[in-house]
């Protein structure tokens, strides 16, 4: 059994924002499979399906970004699922709009939401989808940086990011380990 997470702020207010560029692709996820998030439990809202006869997660953690690990740890636990099945969708600030990294272990970065993560799962060796979302400009915080939409100049390289990355999923879900997809995600530049 395998989870994706999608890291992110519930509620209007955040929607289209950058630090939920997790929730996005995962959306989109759902939106080209025609799915449903169909499940509600532990503060998280999620999809359960089964991909080639395996069953798959899609979890929208609904803590707030901080706290994401209140929420990703006891759906793991409840369907005993293996670090190793886990992969996190989140935005970075350390790459440009349009880029993705596969990793499979690392610190938080500085992120919160995965700060979260480590310290609720007691490890930071869990797979992770990294998408761009570029540095701060014109005199803006990091706060202000995150929780602000995309420009629209920077539209259809988030888009391309978020395909790359639901595409990052399918491979992964459809019965190849991660290193195989960062492998060939990681190498497409």
């Amino acid at each position: 059994m395998k989870m994706i997470v999608g890291l992110g702020n519930p509620g209007p207010k955040y929607t289209d924002t950058k630090h939920n560029v997790g929730f996005i692709t995962l959306d989109e996820w759902a939106f080209q499979n025609k799915e449903k998030y169909n499940k509600n439990k532990f503060e998280a809202l999620y999809i359960e399906t089964t991909v080639d006869g395996e069953k798959v997660l899609f979890v929208k953690p609904l803590t707030f970004m901080n706290d994401s690990g209140r929420a990703v740890r006891p759906l793991m636990d409840y369907y005993n699922i293996a670090i190793e099945d886990l992969v996190v969708v989140y935005d970075d600030m350390d790459m440009p709009v349009g880029k993705i990294r596969l990793r499979q272990k690392g610190g938080a970065g500085g992120h919160n939401g995965i700060k979260s993560l480590i310290q609720h799962l007691g490890t930071q060796d869990f797979n992770r989808i990294r998408i761009g979302v570029g540095r701060p400009q014109h005199n803006m915080t990091v706060v202000q940086h995150v929780l602000s939409p995309f420009p629209k100049d920077e539209h259809a390289e988030m888009l391309h990011s978020v395909k790359e990355s639901v595409d990052a999923i399918d491979h992964f879900i459809k019965g190849n380990n991660f290193l195989e997809t960062m492998n060939q995600f990681n190498k497409r530049g």
